[in-house]
């Protein structure tokens, strides 16, 4: 389609300060404010000329004002222009307030949702559906543009759910199932997407822009109502582009609008309004990003957003966006075939077959998907083959080395990541089922990095003093607190997959290996907590003060005839008042704790329980039956052949006081599986790896009976 000679793109948008008629119907002062008009399509125009968002990001940022009413007509545009206009106005200092005066379509109604406070016109329409797009090349190109669009459904997603408060997947329905989903003011206000419902302003609609009413592929009763109330005219020829008002000669229309707009003024939160916003904040932010967390970049780029907390969940979202599509060009949004993507739910019944043919533990519902993938006659060759054939790659020419050489080296072949995929899944499955101990009785912490990290306990302030014969307060003495240190560290190996188990179609030589070292992690962590506690000759770890954490000088070993024993009521009693009497860092005040956790080795264990869980004292000789004062002591009795001996520890809730702390890399506390292609292997590599440490924490919270 060529463009008419001498045709002139036209500007979708104009800004200009608010004229003091419509000012004082706002009761606001007109200098500190201005309306904007975006009536038109948003970003490329129909013939491809280009007004971009920046021009109208820079002049938003550079109006100085507090209040500003963003009045919207528009079909939409493109998407990734209408995210920027959409978290401009949300940086803006003034309050906001977005009006639909006809029209808010696709990227539009993302545009409407900015404002802090949304209205409508009673005979207004907003629609919202899946982004749009052109694409041209063969079904590998097409699916990724189509994971493309999935990918703004997602960091659009976010902006709609903080307006309307509405779960993320309800909304994610709306702009992934490929309908338009047109809403009148009143089902807008339901829905809350808007706050109010403003009358409607004839001189308003006369500068909305004729109506094409085929431009869309639905055309609900609701819209051809609207179309037929605001344009009755639009059975008539339409223009291709609409056209701008001309606000400067509209003073009338904008100023009865502006007489039903509102301005929020919010109240200041208190701090725990504060913090609760912080943390609905990162939730959000941490919800948006989970779908893409493997991506590259995506996990450092998350960190970021929630640790600005001047960032919102829209910004984040749009900064995620940005870069998913960094390698991209924007798109004007236009009407293209709706094409349905297979490529997840094809990887997913993969993955799965692959797994349940593996022994894998299997829910039902990893069993359904298998069953009904289609998949479970295929070998990993067949796989392999396949996927060539989806990245348009022929095969028949291949020998089985050259084929599954080329499904582990073409870059659009997606085989790689299905091994990827299936090993992450036997990894993570395996380490989770794995049994353990030490986290019955550590404490599970974070770290940023590899640093050492300081941990903190305060003393406490002695008991107030009376006053002098002069009447004066004494100064008072801040306590010093005490500090302990932990440090994480990356343990792994790596795993090589040859194309001589993939010819063989051999499981057990990656997900046999995965499982494998899924439970080794797990095993991993459990020993170095017990070679932590048996540092020192069994004292345990060196605390910040250069002594164990098991030290007379703690006052938390157990000693005395019948109470350095093995399991008793006495020796269980012994345990419970050492630990009841140990005092905060200033030595002021009890802290009385109680063990809660019993810990000894696996032969003391069937006692341990029968001390604890008898009604009546089990050392009694005599028939008096004399109840047992330890009874319930410990809610939880974890034995271990790790331990050996008689000597046995009893340790205070974690929450309380933790003697022994667990650390992960930015609390990842699971095993990592990265790829790379082979070079020490004829085939791929996949690296596993956890990065944690163990340390000692306070040793107030535990107690150790040596033993007979």
């Amino acid at each position: 389609m060529n463009k008419p000679a001498n045709s002139k793109t036209p500007k979708w948008y104009a800004i200009r300060k608010l004229s003091a008629v419509a000012a004082a119907a706002l009761a606001i002062n007109a200098a500190s404010a201005a309306e904007v008009f975006i009536y038109g399509d948003i970003g490329e125009s129909w013939w491809g000329d280009t007004i971009s968002a920046a021009d109208f990001v820079k002049e938003v940022n550079a109006l100085d004002v507090d209040h500003l009413t963003v009045r919207i007509n528009s079909y939409g545009g493109s998407v990734t222009d209408g995210i920027a206009i959409h978290n401009a106005l949300k940086r803006h200092k003034a309050t906001v307030v977005t009006v639909v005066d006809g029209l808010a379509a696709s990227i539009a109604s993302l545009i409407a949702m900015a404002g802090d406070e949304v209205q409508m016109a009673s005979n207004a329409m907003l629609m919202i559906h899946a982004p749009w797009g052109y694409a041209a090349g063969n079904s590998a190109e097409l699916r990724r543009y189509a994971d493309m669009l999935d990918g703004w459904a997602e960091a659009m997603a976010s902006s709609y759910v903080a307006k309307s408060g509405k779960d993320k997947a309800d909304v994610l329905a709306l702009l992934k199932d490929g309908e338009d989903h047109w809403y009148t003011a009143e089902e807008a206000k339901a829905e809350k997407f808007i706050d109010a419902i403003t009358d409607s302003v004839p001189e308003a609609l006369a500068m909305a822009s004729a109506f094409d009413i085929n431009r869309f592929r639905s055309a609900p009763d609701a819209l051809k109502a609207w179309v037929k109330s605001v344009h009755p005219a639009a059975a008539a020829a339409q223009p291709l582009e609409p056209t701008m008002p001309d606000p400067v000669n509209q003073p009338a229309a904008a100023a009865t609008t502006a007489a039903n707009t509102t301005a929020a003024t919010p109240a200041a939160p208190d701090a725990k309004a504060v913090l609760a916003a912080d943390k609905s904040r990162r939730e959000g932010i941490r919800a948006a990003f989970e779908p893409f967390a493997r991506r590259e970049g995506v996990a450092a780029l998350l960190r970021e957003c929630e640790d600005n907390a001047d960032l919102t969940v829209e910004a984040a979202g749009a900064k995620l966006l940005a870069h998913l599509g960094k390698d991209t060009q924007p798109v004007a949004g236009a009407h293209v075939a709706k094409v349905e993507d297979e490529a997840d739910k094809r990887m997913k019944a993969m993955t799965a077959t692959l797994l349940v043919r593996a022994g894998a533990p299997a829910d039902k519902e990893l069993r359904a998907v298998a069953m009904a993938g289609g998949f479970r006659s295929l070998t990993l060759l067949d796989m392999a083959r396949a996927s060539l054939a989806r990245a348009g790659i022929r095969t028949e020419h291949m020998d089985k080395m050259g084929l599954v050489a080329a499904a582990f080296t073409q870059g659009t072949s997606d085989f790689p990541i299905l091994l990827e995929n299936t090993m992450h899944k036997a990894l993570q499955q395996a380490y989770s089922l794995a049994p353990d101990t030490w986290s019955r009785f550590c404490k599970v912490g974070s770290v940023g990095d590899f640093r050492a990290h300081n941990r903190y306990r305060l003393g406490s302030i002695a008991n107030l003093d009376a006053k002098t014969e002069l009447n004066e307060f004494k100064n008072k003495k801040i306590p010093d607190g005490e500090k302990s240190s932990i440090t994480a560290g990356t343990k792994g190996n790596i795993i090589g997959v040859s194309r001589e188990a993939i010819i063989n179609d051999d499981l057990d030589a990656f997900l046999g290996l995965a499982t494998m070292f899924g439970r080794a992690a797990r095993r991993t962590v459990e020993a170095d907590v017990y070679a932590t506690l048996a540092l020192n000759s069994g004292a345990g770890p060196t605390m910040s003060d250069g002594k164990a954490l098991f030290h007379v000088d703690h006052g938390n070993i157990v000693s005395g005839a019948g109470k350095a024993a093995a399991p008793t009521v006495e020796s269980f009693d012994a345990m419970r008042l050492l630990m009841a009497q140990q005092k905060d860092p200033g030595g002021n005040d009890y802290l009385d704790l109680r063990p809660a956790i019993w810990l000894g080795p696996i032969g003391l264990g069937g006692d341990a329980r029968v001390v604890n869980g008898a009604e009546y004292d089990p050392d009694t000789a005599n028939k008096l039956q004399k109840p047992n004062k330890v009874r319930g002591l410990f809610r939880d009795i974890v034995d271990t052949p790790r331990l050996s001996g008689t000597a046995h520890y009893g340790f205070a809730d974690v929450t309380e006081a933790p003697a022994l702390e667990v650390v992960f890399l930015d609390g990842n506390d699971t095993p990592f599986l990265e790829r790379q292609d082979g070079w020490r292997v004829d085939g791929t590599e996949f690296k596993v790896r956890l990065d944690y440490g163990v340390g000692g924490h306070d040793w107030r919270g535990a107690v150790k009976n040596p033993g007979a």
